[in-house]
């Protein structure tokens, strides 16, 4: 994924904000941050996420990229490769944590996607 093409938007989720980023006409996200969106942990994001991948509703190829982060760590600030899910991986997810949120996150980004297009 190409660093270039994104855009970075704020999403006010019900516990607080979270940085979006827009890039190939989807919106992308790491587990902790949508563990964050549906009010839940990381772990329960990574087992939706092999669940939908094993049995087959989902390809990875198509809703699973890198993408570099800075993050910090400590005194530090280092760059990390992180997987990111596309709104579909997203949304599938929510729809088994918290549709309502996952409806409301879906509404959002389909407009915003339509402003960037």
């Amino acid at each position: 994924m190409e660093s270039n093409d994104r855009q970075i938007l704020i999403y006010e989720a019900e516990n607080g904000t979270i940085e979006v980023q827009l890039s190939h006409d989807t919106v992308w996200l790491s587990q902790r941050e949508i563990a964050t969106l549906f009010g839940t942990e990381v772990p329960a994001i990574s087992k939706h996420v092999s669940n939908i991948l094993n049995n087959k509703e989902l390809q990875q190829e198509a809703t699973v990229s890198k993408m570099e982060r800075v993050q910090q760590e400590g005194a530090r600030k280092v760059r990390r490769q992180v997987e990111v899910y596309n709104l579909d991986m997203i949304l599938s997810i929510g729809y088994r944590v918290n549709s309502s949120r996952a409806t409301r996150f879906r509404q959002w980004a389909s407009s915003r996607i339509k402003k960037s297009i």
